[in-house]
């Protein structure tokens, strides 16, 4: 089984903020699939579906992003999940607005929501897709920046991202090596 997971705060307020950019793609991923992300289970949105005849679990935490851990952590232990079956849908400041990074392992980049994540599974080997949201205009507060909605400029840049990382996902989860994911997405 494998799991994807998109990071962001939960409620209307946050629905199109820069901070839940992993939320939007894993909804697009989700419509992709024909998988309603819509059951509750612990601190999560969950949905389940079928692909390439493996069984795969969508994750929308409910705990705000700071907390995502305390939602994938009992979940992947439920379910049985290896961090390096879980892959996390995020954010990112310190990609432009539009890009994409895919990556195997490592840190959090400063990423609460990916830190927290990683606390839980006490382990860095854990996919994700890092989708480019942009640094904030200088003297701009970066934790209020990532809770404003996208501008209409920012908007345009950012839809054909959020469009590929779900790709990205659906390609993974259909079995296409993580490298190769790599290749073909990161920009």
């Amino acid at each position: 089984m494998k799991m994807v997971v998109g990071l962001g705060n939960p409620g209307h307020r946050y629905e199109t903020t820069r901070h839940n950019a992993g939320f939007i793609a894993l909804d697009l991923l989700a419509d992709e699939l024909a998988v309603e992300v819509g059951r509750r289970q612990g601190d999560s949105l969950i949905g389940t579906g079928r692909v390439g005849g493996e069984r795969v679990l969508l994750v929308k935490p409910l705990t705000f992003m700071n907390l995502s851990g305390r939602a994938v952590g009992p979940l992947a232990r439920w379910y049985g999940i290896r961090p390096e079956d879980i892959l996390v849908l995020m954010d990112d400041l310190d990609l432009e607005p539009g890009r994409l990074r895919v990556r195997a392992k490592g840190g959090s980049g400063g990423h609460r929501g990916l830190q927290s994540v990683l606390a839980s599974l006490g382990t860095d080997l854990v996919p994700r897709i890092r989708i480019g949201i942009g640094r904030p205009p200088a003297g701009r507060d970066p934790a209020d920046y990532v809770l404003e909605p996208f501008t209409e400029e920012e908007w345009a840049l950012v839809r054909p991202a959020l469009l590929k990382a779900a790709t990205a996902g659906r390609l993974w989860l259909e079995g296409l090596d993580l490298e190769e994911v790599m290749n073909r997405f990161n920009c």
